[in-house]
């Protein structure tokens, strides 16, 4: 029997496993230089030069409500793509990509009603893995507010 196994993308963030969908993904790199920016929405820590595209950069300790730490040389930066541009995440650590059945993947309605910024969670032997919502990263505001600073 072939079963249709979903590919995600794993991260961390202190002890909690997020994960994306790596059809969302382009690449990860190390931590670069951030270039602050003025104006942008809070979650924006600023922007980087990746292969002559500027990206801004997403603090998604911020977006998690999770405490602030200083960027160090192991931290990573995801590149992925949102409906409406590309977006480097700030990561503590990229773990790899998984391969999981549909069978062990939960919708956030199922989890949570109403859960924002999470599109569902994958169950593994070991724990749960919280999966990104790179539709509803950035808020219509923050979306508006980003746009006319870039």
């Amino acid at each position: 029997m072939i079963t249709d196994f979903r590919h995600y993308v794993t991260f961390e963030l202190d002890e909690h496993r997020y994960a994306l969908k790596l059809t969302d993904v382009v690449r990860v790199i190390n931590v670069v230089s951030i270039t602050p920016l003025p104006q942008a929405p809070g979650i924006v820590l600023g922007v980087i030069n990746n292969h002559g595209q500027i990206i801004p950069v997403v603090n998604l300790r911020r977006r998690f409500n999770l405490p602030e730490r200083q960027l160090e040389l192991s931290d990573r930066l995801i590149i992925a793509r949102t409906p409406k541009r590309n977006v480097a995440l700030l990561v503590d650590a990229v773990s790899g990509v998984i391969e999981i059945p549909p069978s062990s993947i939960s919708t956030a309605s199922s989890i949570l009603p109403d859960t924002k910024y999470i599109d569902g969670a994958i169950r593994l032997f070991d724990g749960i893995i919280l999966v990104h919502d790179l539709a509803q990263l950035l808020s219509l505001e923050e979306e508006t507010s980003l746009a006319a600073v870039l």
